[in-house]
């Protein structure tokens, strides 16, 4: 239970007692405050034991933010290629609604050329030339589906299980289940690529209402790594030291006295802070990093870029972060623009996307910590196999919001690499075999992490709430 709720029903029943003028001498000696401090954990982020032995010590999840196209990516449909141009049949379109489509669109079919990669015969695209080269340590699924059409309820659901705000998102799930292994840096670091916040905007990182100690730092791979974490002018590191311990100590008696997680979490966070001073700059630093490596991923060491972030999290995690997220902004390919069309406009952003991540997975793999590490890729939701309604009649090719079908993959982590699994029809409208919800993608992850999903918990408003709700299923044939 919350040691915060525990600490009031016993300050409730203390009080009833006391009023009633019984027993108030033998309670004072069994409710003390060093009993009731003792109770209290002294670090909220120590590391903790998973419900049974993990095939994951740490995840990597890479958010394409606007969600790719996946149908011009990884769900190859010649009979869609075959009837592009054609009208909609009425029977995918009766009774439905999209985000930007009115009427009977047209379908259409990839402007990309498919291949198949890999000893598992994955298809890819050309849009994703160095995926070609990991493709059999990645396992795909085209069958993934959501509840949400909108960018931000649709990421929300993603990350923290529920499309409204207030939910922990998947990293502070983690933290507060497993800590960090590195008391230097925190459990779950987010980075943040093409200058654009989420669409779930910090709720996407947050910790909810788990305490606030469990939720997203956020890096930056330009400028101060950290905002506010420097001491002010003037102060020295001796005298922030000293104000620190007093500051503690105040903390640690009301700690004591109230029994409020988020005391601890303050006591947690201002250490932490202390400490990353020093331990950020130099794990921020890729510059320390080899000519090769840094070329591998096409980093540039002081720019802010996806692939600074590649190179970062690969950083982070062989230091013992236990969630990295990274967000990339720039994938609504809905064709209103050069820059959002499924030709050069998808040509130039996976030019961005798909060398920095594949060098990420053969450094990982390199170093022998890939078979540790889980690495997730993937937007909030599909888009459609027919034209968006807007951009219908342009030159640009681009694709509407769709929450029936979606691709994504895993790496590493104890997933089965060089696996497809689930397929879309025909035209791509729906799922014909082997169905896999958000909830499912969310209870493999944390089952590779080592947790029964159902029972990594955290009572609230009297109820035990979890990241995956009252769903989610293992998807247990793409494990290794």
């Amino acid at each position: 239970m919350n040691p915060h709720f525990e600490r009031v029903q016993l300050k409730t029943r203390r009080h009833f007692l006391k009023e009633a003028g019984v027993g108030a001498i033998a309670l004072n000696s069994l409710l003390s405050k060093e009993s009731l401090a003792s109770a209290l954990p002294t670090n909220p982020v120590a590391p903790k034991v998973p419900h049974y032995p993990a095939k994951a010590k740490r995840v990597i999840y890479l958010h394409m933010t606007g969600s790719p196209p996946h149908l011009d990516l990884f769900d190859y449909k010649p009979e869609l290629v075959k009837h592009s141009g054609e009208d909609c049949p009425d029977s995918v379109l009766k009774g439905r609604t999209f985000a930007f489509t009115t009427g009977v669109p047209k379908l259409l079919g990839t402007p990309r050329t498919f291949t198949r990669q890999g000893a598992g015969g994955t298809w890819m695209s050309d849009a994703i030339p160095h995926f070609h080269t990991v493709a059999d340590e990645m396992a795909v699924i085209n069958s993934v589906h959501t509840d949400q059409f909108n960018h931000a309820p649709a990421e929300l659901l993603v990350y923290t299980g529920s499309p409204r705000s207030g939910r922990p998102s998947m990293g502070s799930w983690v933290t507060y289940g497993l800590g960090t292994e590195n008391e230097n840096m925190p459990g779950f670091v987010v980075l943040i690529s093409s200058g654009v916040q989420p669409n779930g905007g910090r709720n996407s990182y947050g910790s909810g209402f788990l305490p606030s100690v469990y939720q997203g730092v956020q890096c930056r791979s330009k400028g101060d790594p950290v905002l506010y974490a420097s001491d002010p002018r003037g102060m020295t590191r001796s005298l922030r030291r000293q104000s620190l311990d007093a500051i503690r100590d105040l903390n640690e008696i009301q700690a004591t006295e109230l029994g409020n997680p988020e005391t601890l979490t303050r006591i947690a966070q201002y250490e932490l802070a202390f400490r990353m001073q020093t331990a950020v700059p130099e794990l921020m630093d890729i510059s320390r990093e080899s000519k090769k490596t840094i070329e591998a991923y096409g980093a540039e060491p002081g720019a802010g870029s996806f692939a600074n972030n590649c190179l970062l999290a690969r950083r982070l995690v062989e230091s013992g972060v236990r969630f990295v997220q990274l967000f990339d902004w720039g994938w609504d390919f809905h064709g209103t623009g050069p820059s959002e069309g499924l030709t050069d406009g998808l040509t130039n952003k996976c030019a961005t996307m798909d060398k920095p991540i594949a060098a990420l997975i053969k450094d990982l793999k390199d170093r022998g910590m890939l078979d540790e590490t889980l690495i997730v890729w993937g937007g909030e939701f599909g888009r459609t196999p027919f034209r968006e309604g807007r951009t219908a009649k342009s030159n640009v090719l681009g694709r509407d919001h769709y929450p029936d079908c979606n691709s994504m993959w895993m790496a590493g982590g104890g997933i089965q690499g060089g696996t497809n699994y689930g397929q879309t029809d025909e035209l791509g409208f729906s799922i014909a075999e082997n169905p896999v919800h958000i909830h499912d993608i969310q209870a493999t992850i944390m089952n590779q992490l080592g947790f029964d999903h159902k029972k990594l918990t955290y009572r609230f408003q009297g109820r035990d709430y979890r990241l995956t709700d009252v769903h989610g299923d293992v998807i247990k044939p793409i494990l290794a």
